[in-house]
């Protein structure tokens, strides 16, 4: 375990953590939401610092970036936990069983494996990165240091300070903003969209963004909900941010049937009216 970042004593032995939105306040022996920051004592530790649930060298475009070192394959890593719980979690065998398997690894082990299988860089994915962070922050500092690239694909759901905190160790993002719509981040994900939507604005500014927007039939696949996104997108971002709309498939604990294709190309058909590059994932 490591003492986490981002968190402060509120009294005896009880603690509130103020990485992501969620501000837990966690009393001796408790957990936070992401099921990997401890109270022990009075002290919020880490429980997934230098643990390793899922690496592979990926297509860059997998994750996806389109824009970014095209053709190009890079080392992804991933841990356990999220801070988020949306009930059609494709990685949720390790995003929410924070028990699941792991391998301990250093950030030395990890930048020296990138460089051996010739990858330009590493990318945080699989899991939230963002509840990763020290980890995470001390990898990607590294990375720097040896020539490579850093990337992050996150659900974008983090405070400011954090975020501002280790955007200049990183290169490229992608943000997944999985509905314009509060009510669906509350029903769904068990969060909220106007700190993504922060995220976002704030990371366009430091790094390359691409966006992904996971399309759920009935749930947000309205020509409005399309409508109102790239509205956002345009009206905050411009019309050169990449946005990726991506069919979903049963998983987890949501069982509505997959996306239909017409569904995905009608997303498509409204985005590109105002946006410049729109993509179809999963498909």
């Amino acid at each position: 375990m490591k003492e986490a970042l981002f968190y402060k004593n509120t009294g005896g032995t009880d603690v509130q953590c103020f990485l992501c939105p969620h501000f837990c306040r966690i009393k001796d022996g408790g957990i936070g939401f992401c099921g990997v920051r401890k109270n022990t004592g009075g002290l919020l530790y880490t429980l997934n610092y230098g643990r390793v649930a899922a690496m592979a060298l990926d297509p860059i475009e997998k994750k996806p970036l389109y824009h970014y070192h095209p053709g190009e394959f890079i080392l992804s890593v991933g841990t356990v936990g999220c801070n988020l719980s949306c009930l059609f979690c494709q990685n949720w065998s390790i995003a929410k069983e924070v028990q699941a398997p792991t391998e301990p690894m250093t950030s030395e082990e990890i930048v020296e494996k990138a460089r051996q299988l010739n990858s330009f860089g590493i990318a945080y994915t699989y899991n939230e990165p963002f509840i990763w962070y020290e980890f995470v922050l001390e990898t990607a500092k590294l990375a720097r240091r040896a020539g490579l690239q850093n990337v992050l694909v996150t659900n974008g759901y983090v405070t400011l300070k954090p975020l501002k905190g280790l955007l200049p160790f990183i290169d490229a993002m992608n943000i997944d903003i999985k509905s314009i719509e509060d009510e669906f981040y509350r029903k769904t994900c068990s969060g909220t969209v106007a700190e993504v939507l922060e995220t976002i604005k704030t990371s366009v500014k430091n790094c390359h963004v691409e966006l992904t927007n996971l399309i759920i039939p009935t749930l947000n696949d309205s020509d409005e909900n399309f409508t109102r996104l790239v509205d956002w997108i345009y009206e905050n971002l411009g019309r050169d941010v990449p946005l990726h709309f991506s069919r979903y498939f049963p998983c987890y604990k949501m069982t509505i049937p997959p996306t239909p294709i017409e569904a995905l190309k009608r997303a498509e058909g409204i985005a590109k009216k105002k946006l410049k590059y729109v993509y179809l994932g999963n498909v």
